[in-house]
């Protein structure tokens, strides 16, 4: 995967058990596993799925389930957000009312919000603003 390749030349060939990191090692953190929420509201933004295949994309609109979304991260965005991270995140963006859920089948489903929508696309500009700037 393209995104995968992007991200391990940021970090090269550095492993974990250097203690100081370098800028873009933390520059990828900070805008990865840091900033999950931006990446989970994307992904109930554009929540699609193929017959057969509900993490790949397809014109199918759907909701998503807590659990696929480490898989649907790593798949999508190249980086492993964790096992436990991603529900701390959906609990706290629902309790903000960025996100929604509901029992369907005795498993929670998530869809985001017209708030959460609208934090997304704050984060998307914000992001736009930084490029502006480094490409100055």
């Amino acid at each position: 995967m393209r995104t995968n390749n992007f991200l391990a030349s940021l970090t090269g060939s550095r492993g974990k058990l250097w203690k100081s990191m370098l800028p873009t090692e933390r520059l990828l953190k900070s805008n990865t596993i840091e900033n999950l929420w931006i990446y989970i509201l994307s992904l109930l933004t554009r929540a699609t799925a193929k017959r057969g295949d509900e993490r790949s994309s397809s014109t199918k609109k759907r909701k998503i389930y807590a659990w696929e979304i480490p898989a649907i991260i790593e798949e999508n965005f190249g980086f492993k957000s964790g096992k436990i991270t991603p529900y701390r995140v959906l609990y706290r963006l629902e309790k903000e009312g960025f996100v929604k859920s509901e029992l369907e089948e005795r498993r929670r489903v998530y869809q985001i919000t017209e708030k959460g929508k609208k934090e997304l696309e704050k984060a998307r500009s914000f992001y736009k603003t930084i490029l502006k700037w480094l490409e100055d």
